[in-house]
């Protein structure tokens, strides 16, 4: 028998993901010039956006979810960051892309505790990060290896992991703020 419940689950987190793909994030700092100046971040909500739905659902929901997204951007839409169809594959995002699975796996941790304190979060979820980026890292040092372009290795890394992961690392803290309301409101 169909679980509509778990179905509709299943909707509200491949709508979400594909959504936070597209989000960017902006911060407003003051200026001179203007009263304030929009900044632009080089991420999108996406990691942050997995996390929540992970600790909010479960793990094999967002699995799924993600599943769907991958196989949508690879063969249907370009719904990825940068694009999307099989070429994707081939650039340094995949595997940043292909991260996400051990991530989602480590955050499974904090939906069966239910109960967790920030130093938990903090530390299941930087944990989290961490392995995503190291699987990014390896792949596209694989790819790079594979392709005779090893001078492109360290370039790569600073393109896509360092310029990055201080600010995924930021975000987890109004992601903090957002469970404690639904922890609140009693909505997981």
């Amino acid at each position: 028998m169909i679980n509509q419940l778990k179905i509709i689950e299943l909707i509200i987190s491949l709508e979400s993901i594909i959504i936070a793909t597209m989000l960017p994030v902006y911060i407003f700092l003051p200026s001179k010039i203007n009263f304030i100046q929009l900044v632009d971040i080089p991420i999108t909500m996406q990691v942050p956006t997995i996390i929540f739905l992970t600790i909010i659902f479960s793990e094999k929901i967002v699995y799924k979810s993600y599943t769907i997204y991958i196989l949508i951007g690879l063969f249907f839409l370009p719904i990825f960051y940068d694009g999307g169809s099989l070429g994707y594959i081939l650039t340094p995002n995949f595997g940043y892309l292909l991260g996400i699975y051990p991530l989602i796996k480590i955050i499974s941790e904090l939906y069966r505790l239910k109960q967790f304190s920030l130093k938990k979060f903090l530390r299941v979820s930087i944990i989290a990060i961490l392995i995503m980026h190291i699987t990014g890292i390896l792949f596209t040092s694989l790819q790079l290896l594979l392709f005779n372009k090893i001078n492109l290795i360290p370039y790569n890394i600073g393109k896509y992991t360092f310029s990055k992961i201080f600010y995924e690392l930021l975000l987890l803290f109004p992601l903090l703020l957002l469970l404690k309301t639904f922890k609140k409101l009693r909505l997981y």
